[in-house]
């Protein structure tokens, strides 16, 4: 893995800080995005370069305008000599959800919108400009972040859950196209995970509660966990592995 290059949105914290963390340790030069916290982003960067010896840079990138992933990928195509792993992380909450976040008969076409920009759009977009740099050096992995959210019924939701089976499903047409380009693509479906963005629920406690009472293992899951999975699929150990879906979720969807 050393001396390759992971592209990650979304990387300043919980599972994108994790992630990119667990790839610069393996010696993977990391080039991520922030939304607007650029001196987190940054301060991060040095951290990771100080601690293992990898290249890492940040970029902004508003996941809900498209468009700027071409530019994104130009400007580090000027940073690094290549691109081997993409992973498409970053999310929305907040006000962007507003009318995407909620009681099915309260859902709205711009909340809902703006949940599949951030999630398929988003996904889609990246996946194509990676791929084009990862073709140049013989393959590379895509992962695409997912929720188990799509399987089961969490309150509040469906906004959240029918956009994550929906970039599933096209995950798995990217890796059938994708193959012939020695490029796999997979998803990660993470149980409930505790990070800013559940904590943002307005519900979080009685989420919390509840998982880890469904947890066949009694905790809550940590971004570590999501992690270790996303890193998996992106070496040479899974290297016939494509089109799958890795759940991640303590066994809280069979009990």
């Amino acid at each position: 893995m050393k001396g390759k290059t992971l592209v990650i949105t979304g990387a300043t914290k919980g599972i994108g800080e994790a992630i990119a963390e667990k790839f610069a340790k393996n010696g993977v030069n990391i080039a991520f995005t922030y939304n607007s916290n650029r001196e987190t982003a940054n301060q991060l960067a040095q951290k990771w370069e100080t601690l293992y010896g990898i290249k890492a840079r940040a970029y902004p990138l508003n996941i809900l305008e498209p468009d700027e992933f071409k530019p994104l990928f130009e400007a580090i195509d000027a940073d690094f000599d290549r691109v081997d792993f993409f992973v498409s992380n970053a999310m929305i909450y907040g006000r962007p959800v507003v009318g995407g976040y909620g009681k099915f008969m309260r859902l709205k076409p711009r909340g809902l919108n703006n949940i599949y920009t951030a999630t398929v759009n988003a996904f889609v977009v990246g996946t194509q400009e990676a791929a084009k740099r990862m073709e140049k050096v013989g393959g590379g992995a895509v992962v695409t972040m997912s929720s188990t959210g799509n399987m089961i019924y969490i309150e509040n939701y469906a906004g959240h859950g029918t956009n994550k089976a929906a970039v599933e499903a096209m995950s798995r047409y990217a890796a059938v196209e994708l193959g012939e380009m020695n490029i796999r693509v997979n998803a990660v479906s993470g149980g409930p995970i505790d990070t800013d963005a559940l904590k943002a629920f307005t519900n979080y406690e009685e989420v919390k509660a509840e998982t880890v009472k469904r947890s066949a293992l009694n905790r809550m899951g940590a971004p570590e966990d999501i992690a270790g999975a996303v890193y998996f699929l992106c070496t040479d150990e899974a290297s016939w592995i494509t089109g799958h879906t890795l759940v991640v979720d303590g066994g809280t969807t069979f009990r």
